[in-house]
């Protein structure tokens, strides 16, 4: 009996016949999903969820909670692909899903939020910023996706990104809401500024600064350190839950001054690497 939905196909593998039984012949019924391979893609749809109630709310005027779902979308961006990776359950379909998702969680979702606090004072020229946002954005996504597949990559530039990364980008652009949070006025002719400053943003997506990606889980930490950095921790927890948005606009305008140190690490990376290239083009001769 047919069902009225098409069997979930995380492989794309819809066309190729399955081979069962014992006499080798080809079914051509897919075997079934195990769960592991489901639960990713449950993440990622939740992260959907989240960013699409943000935009909700900022239509209902209820920012802060618009602020928390772009937030909370982030942390289960974060969370999907790793997840992904431990119950080795990475597939195809997961990874388009996953860039469709970072579109509307930090391109479109933060654009939206963005205009109905602050840019809509800037009539026109707020929303030609909102809209040059969410574009950069999707070029980014298009972007990286397209540079995953490129065989010719070295191993240690999985290290770094190339422009600002997405969700980081979601989280600095909402500067002018946490700064207007403490009390700061951007209505009026300042949302002009608020307008210039979304289009920088958007610009460091699509830029080519390298930015340090914080995937290399295997870096090893000095004994004497482990202790401070776990205390450290905890007081940044600590500071984050008592003043959120003091936290959060000190966090985003240290990243954005901390950009330069990341360019200077990825071209001390790229001397190394050219070094090393031509060290062994030298010993084959």
């Amino acid at each position: 009996m047919e069902t009225p939905f098409p069997p979930f196909d995380p492989e794309g593998e819809a066309n190729k016949p399955v081979v069962d039984g014992e006499d080798g012949e080809a079914t051509g019924r897919l075997r079934d999903v195990p769960l592991r391979v489901i639960v990713p893609n449950f993440i990622t749809l939740m992260a959907i969820c989240s960013g699409l109630t943000a935009m909700r709310m900022a239509m209902e005027g209820r920012f802060q909670m618009a602020i928390l779902a772009v937030l909370f979308a982030a942390i289960l961006d974060a969370l999907d692909g790793r997840i992904a990776r431990l119950l080795k359950s990475t597939t195809r379909f997961g990874a388009q899903m996953d860039s469709l998702a970072d579109f509307v969680n930090f391109g479109v979702a933060p654009a939206l939020v963005l205009y109905a606090y602050v840019l809509n004072d800037a009539g026109s020229i707020g929303w030609i910023a909102a809209l040059i946002y969410a574009i950069c954005g999707s070029l980014r996504l298009a972007r990286f996706n397209v540079m995953l597949d490129d065989p010719n990559r070295p191993d240690w530039m999985a290290d770094y990104f190339t422009g600002v990364p997405a969700p980081a980008g979601a989280m600095i652009v909402l500067l002018p809401i946490y700064v207007g949070f403490l009390g700061v006025d951007l209505s009026g002719d300042y949302s002009f500024l608020v307008a210039g400053y979304i289009i920088f943003v958007g610009l460091l997506m699509v830029s080519n600064l390298p930015t340090y990606a914080g995937k290399n889980a295997t870096q090893r930490i000095p004994r004497q350190w482990v202790l401070p950095i776990m205390i450290l921790t905890v007081l940044c927890v600590a500071i984050l839950f008592s003043y959120p948005w003091k936290a959060m606009a000190a966090v985003s305008i240290g990243y954005i001054l901390l950009l330069p140190i990341g360019r200077q690490a990825y071209q001390r990376a790229l001397r190394r690497d050219a070094a090393a290239v031509s060290s062994e083009k030298e010993s084959g001769n």
